[in-house]
């Protein structure tokens, strides 16, 4: 039974947005559309919400203290994906090549919010562009990130070619809420449907609870893969680009580990690891003789992104 605050609120938790809307679910799993008061601050999918019933909708009233919220930043707008989450699964594929900017991008935005990153590496069994695909990879694992072979077969009986790799996917999701990100390509829809099988009902219904009938596209939804309703897949939007304008570029090296565990061994406690001596990032890079080996790659992604976050705002 739903319990009411002193205030007349009532507890929720946001599952999908739409503009300015959301929806949100009750303890007891009902759903109802419900609106922001006036121009306070948007919930996001995710959020732990007080809501006020209001005929057949409601009215967020608060939304509570987040964990965490994962989002992007470019240079005009901020999009935010999800709160409070335990992880997020990158998806990119062995075919098409995935792009390494997009990843360590995705991963440093995990890292500032101090969410669980894993990377799953989907089409496995496409041999040669995987082979491949997986040794580009090679410094991901190094770094401690857990990296996972996926064969996610779209619209066939046998939707998952690897019975252990699905298992193990399961088993990671388990009692967790965790964002879906990933470029357009990857298999992002094949891998919802696969979990969540009426995910495109779901969606369905969603939208036109949303938009009084008329076909949207939802930015974010939450699905329960499960009765309990304790483990959540939270499908986003595919991107093209993820700005990072919401890191401070001297912040950029600790959240990337490979940087990071040298960083700290610097000449100079404010050092942009690009030009300054006694640095032990670029001396590392220069002999890769330790263990903790930062790949000329990587160090051109600091580099890139580095300038990037250090351009000033063009408002």
């Amino acid at each position: 039974m739903t319990t009411v605050s002193s205030a007349g609120t009532l507890p929720g938790l946001v599952v999908a947005g739409f503009g300015r809307h959301c929806l949100v679910e009750t303890p007891d799993g009902q759903r109802l559309i419900c609106h922001p008061r006036g121009k306070k601050s948007q919930a996001v999918v995710g959020d732990r919400v007080q809501w006020l019933p209001s005929q057949d909708e409601g009215t967020v009233e608060k939304v509570e203290p987040r964990s965490n919220l994962f989002y992007r930043q470019d240079e005009m707008r901020t999009k935010s994906f999800a709160a409070n989450l335990d992880q997020v699964l990158i998806l990119i594929a062995a075919e098409p090549e995935f792009s390494e900017s997009q990843l360590t991008r995705a991963l440093i935005a995990a890292e500032a919010e101090r969410i669980t990153p894993i990377i799953a590496l989907n089409k496995s069994d496409l041999a040669e562009p995987f082979g491949r695909a997986w040794a580009k990879l090679a410094p991901y694992r190094a770094m401690g990130y857990q990296v996972l072979p996926l064969a996610i077969k779209p619209k066939t009986d046998a939707p998952v070619a690897n019975d252990t790799q699905y298992q193990q996917l399961l088993a990671l999701l388990q009692a967790k809420k965790t964002l879906v990100l990933g470029p357009s390509g990857a298999g992002k829809s094949s891998l919802t449907n696969l979990l969540v099988p009426n995910a495109q009902v779901l969606t369905a219904e969603i939208s036109q609870a949303l938009n009084s009938g008329k076909h949207t596209t939802t930015s974010t939804t939450l699905y329960w893969i499960d009765a309990e309703r304790a483990s959540a897949l939270i499908d986003s939007p595919g991107f093209q680009e993820f700005g990072l304008h919401h890191i401070d570029p001297m912040h950029l090296a600790n959240y990337m580990p490979d940087l990071k565990v040298h960083a700290q061994d610097c000449k100079f406690y404010n050092c942009t690891h690009l030009h300054e001596p006694g640095c032990s990032v670029i001396s590392q890079v220069k002999t890769g003789a330790s263990p903790h080996e930062i790949s000329a790659s990587r160090y051109r992604l600091y580099s890139e992104l580095f300038a990037e976050l250090s351009q000033p705002a063009r408002y």
